[in-house]
């Protein structure tokens, strides 16, 4: 057991290790002198995509959150798999990741403008940031900058993400090994707003619950039956699923209205509301969508200062 808890130890601290190595290397003005006007030709690469593809800024933002949560910031999510390694866009979690092109395009034209200097892991997190900005509703905020790139990706680290059938607590310590609080966890759910979930990820809650429940009995009855329509227990299309909340297209706070109303598609996202705090705050953002803002802004630019990286590479999918 004490072999066990050491080992458990150790591994929380060379995650806490990874993810603040780099903290206090960032800078709002990182790039004034190297490359000053990189950050419209990110906006620009967003934009254009958005205008062909709607789901873009969801698919971009969960991509920033993924790779994150592993090994901090450090674009190891944008890395191909190799003959030797499998990478961690190939993990179970990220297989239904997508708009990897937005930030090959948006690279490719900060290499234009200054080649060699700007990380894709900066790249990334300020597409991050201009996905929910360009949304109608959606804050914005400064990025800072200074992230390097990794050159470890492994698709096995991709357990490490949290799961939609967390609880409250797994949530909780999946947040706090990267120095995240419970309103951060709380704040970041709001995500969930430009969110799309495969039948897969809610399965549990709709169809076969418990040993003596079919539906999970928080959601409401109406919402569940739609859910069931959507995604029958022999589910054979291979995109079904639910938008994760009414506005898929627009970054607001609905999300929490309809988490209040019973209308949740994860269970991760109903724990939200098994602890007075962490519901105390669900309430606050549904009640305030500029409260929401503010907090999402917050947690992001937290989230985003957590960093890993050694190099800047050249082509965000290979190390050299």
């Amino acid at each position: 057991m004490a072999a066990m808890a050491g080992s458990v130890l150790l591994a929380f601290l060379m995650i806490f290790t990874i993810l603040s190595s780099s903290v206090s290397s960032l800078s709002l003005n990182y790039y004034d002198k190297t490359c000053p006007n990189f950050e419209s030709a990110v906006t620009n690469a967003v934009k254009k995509a958005m205008k062909n593809d709607r789901t873009v800024p969801a698919a971009i933002l969960r991509m920033h959150f993924h790779d994150c949560f592993i090994r901090g910031c450090d674009a190891s999510v944008l890395l191909k798999s190799t003959k030797k390694n499998v990478a961690e866009k190939d993990g179970p979690p990220n297989v239904s990741l997508h708009a990897f092109y937005v930030i090959d395009h948006a690279k490719e034209a900060v290499e234009k403008m200054c080649p060699g200097v700007v990380s894709c892991a900066d790249i990334l997190a300020l597409a991050a940031r201009d996905a929910v900005a360009l949304q109608s509703g959606g804050p914005n905020w400064a990025v800072p900058k200074g992230r390097k790139d990794g050159r470890i990706s492994k698709a096995s680290e991709t357990r490490q993400l949290p799961a939609p059938v967390f609880n409250i607590s797994q949530l909780q310590q999946s947040f706090s090994q990267r120095g995240l609080s419970l309103e951060d966890l709380v704040a970041l759910s709001g995500g969930h707003t430009l969110g799309f979930a495969h039948c897969s990820s809610f399965q549990n809650r709709i169809h076969n619950f418990s040993a003596t429940v079919d539906v999970d009995s928080t959601l409401s009855p109406s919402f569940a039956a739609n859910l069931r329509r959507i995604c029958p227990l022999q589910n054979k299309a291979k995109n079904a699923g639910s938008t994760m909340d009414s506005t898929t297209f627009g970054f607001d706070n609905v999300y929490y209205k309809m988490l209040l109303g019973g209308k949740s598609i994860f269970s991760s996202d109903q724990a939200l509301l098994t602890n007075p705090k962490a519901k105390a705050l669900v309430q606050k953002f549904a009640a305030s969508e500029a409260e929401f803002g503010k907090a999402f802004a917050a947690s992001m630019v937290k989230m985003s200062s957590l960093t890993g990286g050694q190099e800047v590479r050249l082509d965000c999918k290979v190390v050299r």
